[in-house]
């Protein structure tokens, strides 16, 4: 398998030349980091987390794997001004290397009388509104996926919040239903398209090659019909498949029907369209992508070596019936 461990800022020249539109950088009630693993001191997936609520916050953390199954969860307390690094080899715990998953940060209630004592106590696991402690700003940050070895790192999207949660969530025990939008990300609904690039191999330029992750809050599982164009604009209508029900990493290399001239272009993909072969109760977990209400974000992760690095590049999305 081709490797994916480095990455740098997207180069303008691959960007698919439209606007990102994903909230980042901004402060919140939490935040989701999409695609986190790590292979023990080899590498990992790091995180820095700003407090900027003018008071001590409990921040509670969950890790779940590809399908939303709840793995892993924690708490720490920040107080104000405080930068935190949170190292996902570390927080693991053992037997954990090479399981990729997603991480969500939520900021706990409480009010400007915690401490870091008191800050992660069981009452405390709720989430804070933005407007808790007469603040607008809580919590922010930035994930890079670190090659120790290497001594390089990859820029992983953090999606911002606000977070909203199903009623009565205790951020202690989350499950795949407990997370129901993000607002960083884009919301689905019957229009919305996602533009996700691609750049692969081909006998000019060997060693060119793309993984595409797709991270959302409901079920994509099921046979996603696409049009898929190259650097001409010439199109071809073929289907990708998700496996997993909230977070996929998959190669589009391996999309059957591609045209073989098709190496470097975008996939036009519609979220809110129901897929051929999706699950039904009772195996279905969680209400299907395609139902809309909840939300997604996709990314790209190009190997280029002829930029001597692998470029993360955001998908961008609207709404496909308003231009």
């Amino acid at each position: 398998m081709k490797k994916f461990a480095l990455a740098a800022v997207a180069a303008a020249a691959l960007t698919a030349g439209v606007a990102q539109a994903y909230t980042v950088g901004t402060f919140s009630n939490g935040l989701v980091v999409p695609n986190v693993i790590h292979n023990g001191a080899a590498n990992t997936t790091a995180v820095g987390l700003v407090n900027q609520s003018g008071r001590t916050i409990p921040v509670f953390w969950t890790w779940f794997d590809v399908n939303s199954g709840h793995g892993v969860d924690g708490c720490f307390p920040m107080t104000n001004k405080q930068y935190t690094g949170f190292n996902w080899a570390t927080a693991s715990g053992v037997g954990m290397e090479g399981k990729r998953g997603y991480l969500v940060f939520a900021v706990g209630s409480g009010g400007a009388g915690l401490s870091a004592a008191t800050a992660c106590a069981p009452a405390n696991a709720t989430l804070a509104t933005q407007a808790d402690a007469a603040t607008s700003g809580q919590l922010a940050g930035n994930a890079f996926y670190v090659d120790v070895a290497g001594k390089s790192v990859a820029f992983t999207p953090v999606i911002d919040g606000p977070l909203t949660l199903a009623a009565g969530t205790n951020l202690s025990t989350m499950d795949a239903q407990s997370l129901v939008s993000v607002a960083g990300a884009a919301a689905v609904a019957a229009t919305t398209q996602l533009s996700l690039r691609y750049f692969i191999d081909g006998a000019l330029n060997a060693g060119n090659d793309t993984r595409i992750t797709v991270w959302s809050t409901g079920n994509q599982i099921g046979t996603h019909t696409v049009n898929i164009y190259d650097n001409a604009q010439n199109r071809q209508s073929v289907n990708f498949q998700l496996n997993e029900s909230e977070l996929s990493w998959f190669d589009p290399e391996t999309i059957p029907g591609r045209p073989a001239a098709f190496l470097d272009g975008i996939i036009e993909w519609n979220p809110g369209v129901a897929p051929a072969n999706a699950p039904v109760a009772p195996a279905l977990v969680g209400p299907l992508l395609s139902a809309g209400g909840g939300s997604v974000v996709a990314y790209s992760t190009i190997v280029a070596p002829a930029f001597g690095a692998v470029q993360t590049l955001l998908g961008a999305h609207r709404l496909s019936g308003a231009f």
